[in-house]
Order: structure tokens, then sequence, then C-alpha cells
């Protein structure tokens, strides 16, 4: 690590301009290539999967984005001239416009596609596209947006809905972006005093994260990434990329006070801080490329997408920031701190203030305070219990969206006969091959039988393809998409009504549609989650055991943040699933979570759980080798670094908050978990959790045993003490005058003078 930041610092130029190059290049790369992002949520083995295969199949027809156009009004009825003049030459338009395959609306007389409400204030047209939400042009789903909403009127309220209208509305992720860094850059100016040292933290995270958005981008044309993955590999960049290079300024600006050259200083903190931030982001990525072992492409591109953004953000960290460092020189300090140095030379740096109470505060009283912490992530973390993995539909948009006005119109929240019942927003489809006659038969009576299930509001008659060897018929539901009804409904179609269809028959009739496609994601995750956390768990001990050679230490570690995880879990369950202050921070309405969330924030959470937990510890293990003083080396570790912890995570904390005003529910609970997470990590487990166990547990926390510790391959974080350096800060307890021959740990200097 040393060699490489030395390296950079005599090649500063040549270090920045590769950097730039290379972040030029791939944003050339981004824009020239274009995004190909997808949201497949198809798991291999189900039988949604299965429904999906056959509709494309048989039906290419279907196989293009569908998405409606929803007009209503509240004196008249839709049926009015005037309305059906309006709305008739607006379909008609819609009709014409490139990427629009087909449009089918009530004034049609197809009976399908489209529809009147029973009160006649409220109709409905579906307007099909050539290709997926996902592969549709941007520019095609504004102009049919666009031309939709020129017809609505003073008296004809028009709203759309559907997925490529969803991927029109506007996002505040620029303004996220922006009031995060903003925040970042005050409080790293209040830490430091200088705005110099302020920006560099913020302009290695935007060179490594600005790179690694468009190297996702590039990425989604190789293989399957969700749209939300350069989001979240900007939210995750941002934080731990701002974090990463607060420790190395932090560290190079103490080295500054203590006399050191700015080009020395920039390398001895490279070498020794830098360590651990690759540990650190090591962590991470093993953490997020966890997600690999569920062999599912919809995560496998998210992991990669993530863990691309945290090893660009590792990299710039060692690299670009030392570089950038050496041209600051002295003025990385603060002017008062450059004069202090000037007139008194150096002086010897010992914790002081608040950090120093608090730390002395938590060793006379580890274990009320550790119960106090255990108390508080219990009570967060308990209404993860009652988390309810399903579809989140655009009924959980915000209420001012024209998709979640579109829902709620077609719904119908007027009254009896106002609209179309819940279920139209996420019809099931029945897909089966057919062989003859018989098959034939059976789909009638299915037809028929279909009506009189308990759940089910309607049933479109069976459609057959040109060839007559495939069907499929449309089930609305009578409840709304994410509700537990119409998951009970697809159960009981799978377990009772359609075996029964089928016997005697060659039918094999397949249930797909929104809310059977996320059921069985959701089981096909939740099956696969034990595994999946054991891995993650199992991987990020094995590297602490190595890091600081004990037993204790990974355990604590593991415990601590399943504990963060939990209460994350806790306050997202709180505020989106039972809706505590959702609308009126404009994240929509209540419902069900997303069965992929869990799996990405166990592995975000895990690893930034990680990093303060490395970070603590290390300075706590570097004192415990140098004194052999469990108490001091928790007192120091934790005076030391909890004050520079505690920035960083204020830091992490607003850039992660700051995403909710995205609009985007799903990095909305992306945010607002990270930064509950942070914010349990740093201020009750890292800085009081953790250093209460450590006193109450005293040497057992270095404890390995002698053959585990031959047997172990060694790796260090910090970079070693000197010889010199350790002889002039530790002196040797005499032997105890009991003679007892027992060798006492060493002591350092200046507890000496203070002890005398």
């Amino acid at each position: 690590m040393a060699a490489l930041a030395r390296w950079c610092v005599k090649h500063r130029l040549l270090t920045v301009v590769l950097w730039l190059v290379v972040l030029a290049g791939t944003a050339v790369g981004g824009l020239l290539a274009g995004s190909a992002y997808s949201n497949n949520y198809d798991a291999p083995g189900t039988e949604s999967g299965r429904a999906t295969r056959l509709l494309e199949e048989n039906f290419p027809g279907l196989a293009g984005d569908s998405d409606t156009v929803v007009w209503h009004t509240d004196e008249g009825s839709v049926r009015a001239a005037a309305v059906e003049q309006t709305m008739g030459r607006t379909l008609d338009d819609l009709a014409d416009l490139p990427g629009v395959s087909a449009v089918a609306g009530p004034y049609q007389g197809t009976g399908e596609g489209g529809g009147i409400s029973a009160d006649g204030h409220t109709a409905y047209a579906t307007v099909t596209f050539d290709k997926s939400a996902d592969d549709l042009p941007a520019g095609q789903a504004r102009a049919v947006v666009d031309t939709a909403r020129d017809a609505a009127g003073p008296d004809l309220q028009v709203e759309l809905g559907g997925s490529a209208v969803a991927a029109t509305e506007s996002s505040g992720l620029h303004l996220s972006e922006a009031i995060g860094v903003g925040v970042a850059a005050v409080v790293l100016f209040l830490a430091f005093g200088s705005l110099l040292a302020s920006l560099l933290p913020i302009a290695t995270a935007l060179v490594a994260v600005g790179t690694a958005y468009s190297a996702i981008t590039l990425l989604g044309h190789a293989m399957t990434v969700a749209d939300f993955a350069p989001m979240l590999g900007m939210l995750v960049g941002l934080g731990v990329g701002i974090d990463y290079a607060l420790f190395i300024v932090t560290r190079h600006r103490r080295a500054l006070r203590r006399g050191a050259e700015p080009d020395k200083a920039a390398v001895d903190a490279t070498a020794t801080t830098g360590r651990a931030v690759v540990f650190a982001g090591a962590t991470v990525c093993i953490a997020l490329l966890g997600m690999l072992v569920l062999r599912l492409s919809f995560l496998n591109g998210v992991a990669i997408a993530a863990a691309l953004t945290v090893l660009l953000t590792v990299a710039a960290s060692v690299t670009l920031l030392p570089a950038l460092l050496s041209y600051t020189g002295p003025r990385a300090l603060s002017r008062r701190e450059r004069h202090r140095l000037a007139e008194r030379g150096p002086e010897p740096e010992t914790p002081s203030g608040f950090a120093a109470r608090w730390s002395a505060f938590v060793e006379r009283h580890p274990r009320l305070l550790g119960a106090g912490a255990v108390a508080v992530v219990a009570l967060l973390a308990l209404p993860t219990f009652s988390l309810h993995l399903g579809t989140s539909d655009q009924g959980n948009n915000p209420a001012t969206s024209t998709t979640r006005k579109a829902y709620d119109l077609l719904a119908g929240d007027g009254g009896e006969g106002s609209g179309f019942g819940p279920g139209a927003n996420g019809p099931l489809t029945l897909v089966t091959h057919v062989d003859g006659a018989q098959d034939r038969l059976a789909l009638d009576r299915l037809h028929a039988d279909l009506a009189d299930v308990r759940g089910v509001a309607s049933v479109s008659p069976v459609t057959y393809d040109q060839r007559g060897d495939a069907a499929y018929l449309t089930v609305v539901p009578g409840s709304s998409p994410q509700s537990k009804q119409t998951s009970a409904l697809v159960e009981r179609l799978r377990d009772d009504v359609l075996p029964r269809a089928e016997s005697g028959t060659s039918l094999d009739v397949a249930v797909g549609g929104v809310t059977a496609g996320y059921d069985d994601f959701a089981r096909l995750i939740v099956g696969k989650m034990p595994m999946f956390i054991g891995i993650v768990v199992a991987l990020g001990s094995v590297l602490l055991l190595l890091a600081f050679r004990s037993l204790a230490i990974p355990l604590k570690a593991a415990v601590m943040n399943i504990a963060a995880v939990g209460g994350a879990f806790g306050v997202v369950v709180a505020m989106f699933q039972w809706g505590w202050g959702s609308e009126l921070l404009g994240l929509g309405a209540s419902g069900p979570i997303e069965p992929f969330l869990p799996v990405i924030m166990v592995s975000v959470l895990f690893g930034l759980s990680m990093d303060y937990q490395v970070f603590l510890v290390s300075r706590m293990y570097e004192e415990w080798r140098e004194t052999g003083d469990n108490r001091r080396a928790v007192r120091v570790g934790l005076a030391e670094t909890s004050r520079v912890i505690n920035s960083a995570a204020v830091i992490m904390i607003s850039v992660f908050l700051a995403f909710v005003l995205s609009g985007d529910r799903v990095i909305s609970m992306f945010g607002i978990a990270l930064a509950v997470a942070v914010a349990l990590d740093a201020f009750v487990l890292r800085t009081l959790l953790v250093p209460a166990l450590m006193h109450m547990l005293g040497g057992a926390n270095w404890w390995l045993p002698k053959w585990l510790d031959r047997w172990l391959p060694r790796l260090t974080i910090e970079k070693p003490v000197s010889d010199e350096d350790a002889a002039s800060r530790v002196v040797p307890r005499p032997s105890p005058a009991d003679g007892s021959g027992r060798e006492e740990a060493p002591v350092h200097e200046d507890d000496r003078v203070r002890a005398g």
C-alpha cells in the first residue's frame, strides 16, 4: 500500500489525468450505448415464469407493454357526445403514434381492452406498445402521455397508468444528489475547518461514483441489470466513498499537525488508514456479491453493479486521493491550525473533549449502557416480525402522480359502481397449451367455473392463438394486486380449481400476472434466505478473524450487524408497510415490501456495518498489541475514533436520507433503511454496545487458540508500528514484587507520566 501511495504522490498529475480519462471514457461510452436496463423478475422453474414464456411464444402481440388511459367526469357521463368525440379522437391519435401497436377502448365495441364503469363516470382504454417498458424509448412513452393529457379539460380528467407511463414521471434523483453532497460538504467543513480539505473527499467520491454510474450503464448491455441499480450504486457509492476519503484525510491532517511533510503525510495516511479502507471495502463487496449464491439474474446484476461502485470508490480513495492531498500541501489544515503549528511546533495529541469523556463514561457503566442499547435495537426491530413480502403497485405511488390517480380511478373510490374494482389494476393470466376438442370443452367449463370462485370479480372469454394450440383467460380479482386476498386467490387457483379442471385432459394451466410473479419470486428468495445470510455472515466473520486474530471480535460483529439490519427493517416496515408517515413524506400509500428488497438490504447493510467495526476495532487492536491492556485499548480506541466515526455517520445518513426525495419508492426504502442502519451502527452499536461488551469481556476479546493462530495466514489492517515508534511510545512495567515472575502488560509513557 505504501509503494502504491508513493507512486501516486510522485506521479500526481498522471494519476489525476488517468482518473479523469477513465471518467470521461466511460461517460462517453454510456451516452453512445444508451441504457438497457431490465426489471426481469422471472425466476427459473416458477409457474408464473412458465406462463410468461407461453404468452411470448404463442401470443406475441401481448409481449409489449400494456398501459391504460383512464378518463373521468364528475358531472354527466363518459358516454356523452362531447366526451366520446374528444376521447375517440384522442384514441385514434394514440394509435398512430410510433411504438404503439394497438389501442382498445370502450367506444370501439370490442368488449375487451377497455370499458365504462357502472355509474358511467369513468372509462378506460388499453394502449399496447410493440416493446416491453424496459426496451421502449422514453420519447415514445412520453408522446403517449402528452397526447392523452392534451384531451383533459375543466370537466374531463385524464390520467394514465402502466410501466411505460411510470418511467416518464419526473424523478427528484438529481436534486437528491445535490442535497446529499451539499450536506456532506457542510459537515466536512465544520469538522476540518478547511474548505480545501472538505472538498477532497467529495471530489474523490464524485469521480468514482460518476465512473461507476456510466460503467453500470454499459454493464446493462452484457447482463440483466435492474433500472434502480445505478441509483442504488450511487446511493452506496456516495456514502462509502465520502466516508473512506474522510478517514484518510483525517489521518493525513493528524500527521501534518505532528509536523510531517505533506507528501509523507499523504503516503503514511494511505499506507495506514488506506489498509482499513481496502479491508472495509472488501467486506462490503463480499456482502454484496453474496447475492450471487441465489442464482437469480435479476439480483446478479444488482450485486455486480453495487460491488463495482464500491470497488471504484476504494480504488479512488487509495490512488486519486493521495495525489490530490499532495497538491494541497499544508492547506489541508485550517488557518488556525497552520498558525498554531508555525508558532508552537508539533504538539502531542491526546483524546479530549466529549469523545474522551464519553469513552470514560462507557468504561465506568458498561452493563447499564449495554442493556440500554439492546433495548433500543429490540424496540426498533419489533415491526420486522410482521414483514409482508408482496407486490408494491402504482397504488403506492405519491397521490399527486398520474399513475396513482389512474390506479384510484380504475379501482373506484367514489362508491358503488364508480370504477372497475381494485383487481382491474393487476389481473391474473391463465395460459395453457391446447390439444384437441376435449381440452377446448374443459376450458369452456373452466371459464364458467371461475366466475363462481371466491375472490374472482370477472373472467374474460377464452382466447386462442391462430393455430388453436394455445389459449389464455384473464381473471380479474376482487382485491388489489398487493392484497393478501389476491395472493390467496392465486394459491386457490393453483391448488384446487385448476387441478380439477385439468383432470382427464392434457391441459396444464399456468397462472401468471403481477401478483403471481411476485409471489413466486418471494417464495424462491425466502427459501434461499437462510443459506444466503449464512454465507454472508461466515465470509465477513472469516475476514475479521484473519484481521484481528480473535474469536470474540467476529462473533460480536456478526451479532451487531444482524441487529443493525433488524432495526433498519423494523423502521422500513413501520413506514412503508404500516404507513407511518409515508404519505406525509410524499412516499406514497402503505403496501407490502418488494421481495427482492430484503436480500439487497441485507447485503448492503451487512457490508456497511462492517465499516465502522473495522475502523473502531482496528484502533483498539493496535493499542492492544502495544500495551496488552484491554481497558486502555477500548478506552483509547473509542476516544480516538468516535469523533471521526460520528462525523462519517452524519455524512452517510445525510446522503442516504437525501435520496428519499428521489420520488422512487424502492430507492426511498433503501435510503431510509441505510440511514437508520448507519445511525444505529454509529451512535448505538459501535460507540456504545461494542465498547461496553468489550469492557465486560476483558482479555477474552483477543483470545485465539494457539493451534488456530499458527494455522491462520497473517493479515494486517493497520501498517505495523516501527521499532523506533514503539520504543518511544511504550515502556515495560516492572515485574511484580511478589516474585511470581508474571510479566504485566506494557504501559504507555504518557500513562506513566500522568500516574506520576
